[in-house]
């Protein structure tokens, strides 16, 4: 006979009420009396993802980082849901990171329903430090972002329609579908410690450690830095395109 997991969780809770008794509930780390079953947890809240591209719909140019301006993103998270945000360049492993201030009022009353997102991470505030950072790249630099399937990318359809990326997003519970961007947030810890108040990190400061990261040789860059293999990677662009015109 099989048993399935969800079968085993269920068979501990009091089969009248669908719940724990007291002294069992205390001695869960997460105190949790109620049994919320994987899937619907999993299924919540994500009715954005409705129109959305997932990492299957990627084509296999992307996949195998043969050509720059594909990008992975997330959001590292500290002390009082502050928050930065990370793009990583697939290819050159190039990193840019996104100062997300908290808003004015955060912290001083009761949040309002359905209002802005105070802490500076919502996806409005998301949308826009993605579009003004991406922009600033050409164009060739600039062809598809995989982020997780986190609330903060609810605005992805208008974000395509501002930066011209195609937005792609990884699987539940899957974060090596993101391995570089994944790789570099562990990096990011030597500057940005978990448990610590992240706003407190200004515009320059978030530059000046991407701008060490990005001149840190690498090993999978055969020793080069990711400055060096996107700087390599441009003068060939434009070598490419002199040769055309001309």
């Amino acid at each position: 006979m099989r048993i399935s997991h969800e079968a085993i969780y269920q068979a501990l809770y009091i089969q009248g009420r669908g719940a724990l008794r007291r002294e069992l509930s205390a001695c869960l780390r997460s105190g949790r009396a109620l049994r919320l079953p994987r899937e619907r947890a999993r299924n919540r809240g994500k009715a954005f993802l409705a129109d959305a591209l997932m990492i299957s719909d990627r084509s296999a140019e992307i996949g195998d980082r043969a050509v720059p301006g594909h990008w992975e993103g997330d959001l590292i998270l500290g002390l009082g849901s502050s928050a930065i945000g990370t793009l990583v360049e697939r290819t050159t492993r190039f990193t840019m990171l996104l100062h997300l201030p908290r808003m004015e009022g955060h912290g001083t009353g009761k949040s309002v329903k359905n209002g802005p997102a105070l802490a500076g991470h919502g996806a409005e505030a998301v949308r826009d430090a993605i579009a003004g950072t991406i922009s600033s790249l050409p164009a060739q630099l600039r062809r598809s972002l995989t982020w997780d399937q986190g609330a903060e990318m609810a605005q992805h359809a208008q974000l395509r329609i501002d930066t011209g990326l195609d937005i792609y997003f990884c699987d539940p519970q899957s974060p090596w579908q993101r391995g570089s961007n994944e790789n570099t947030n562990g990096l990011l810890r030597q500057y940005f410690p978990k448990g610590t108040d992240l706003s407190q990190h200004g515009a320059e400061e978030l530059s000046a450690v991407a701008h060490a990261l990005n001149t840190r040789p690498r090993k999978t860059l055969a020793w080069k830095t990711p400055a060096e293999a996107l700087d390599r990677l441009l003068k060939q662009d434009m070598l490419e395109d002199v040769a055309t015109t001309g």
